[in-house]
């Protein structure tokens, strides 16, 4: 089973960025699709951008042109470069493969809060 940890999130005002760090167990990662999600307070988990494991990424209409995912497969690692935050974009951000059972192993996230 990977093992995950992201780091990387704080308070941030808007229009601010950040870059979050997730770094995976395991000697298979590189053959992993993988994603980023977020969960806000009282919504569902969602997920924000993937990255398949040659490299090709999607996003999430709402944070097209602000957000860049990213991998590095010989550090085992994955990062979300955010940038232009708005305070919708505040919730705990999760790495995850992808897809990923919601009832499935999860790290413990990384929160990010965007605020004035």
């Amino acid at each position: 089973q990977v093992q995950i940890v992201e780091s990387g999130g704080g308070l941030v005002q808007p229009g601010g960025s950040l870059r979050l760090s997730c770094e995976a167990s395991g000697s298979f990662f590189r053959l992993y699709n993988m994603g980023w999600y977020r969960q806000a307070p009282g919504k569902q988990r969602e997920l924000v951008a993937s990255i398949s494991s040659g490299g090709n990424t999607n996003y999430e209409d709402s944070v097209k042109g602000r957000f860049t995912i990213s991998r590095d497969n010989a550090q085992n690692s994955m990062f979300l470069q955010m940038n232009s935050l708005k305070p919708e974009d505040t919730a705990v951000y999760y790495c995850n493969r992808w897809p990923a059972s919601a009832s499935g192993y999860w790290g413990q996230g990384t929160q990010v809060t965007v605020s004035s």
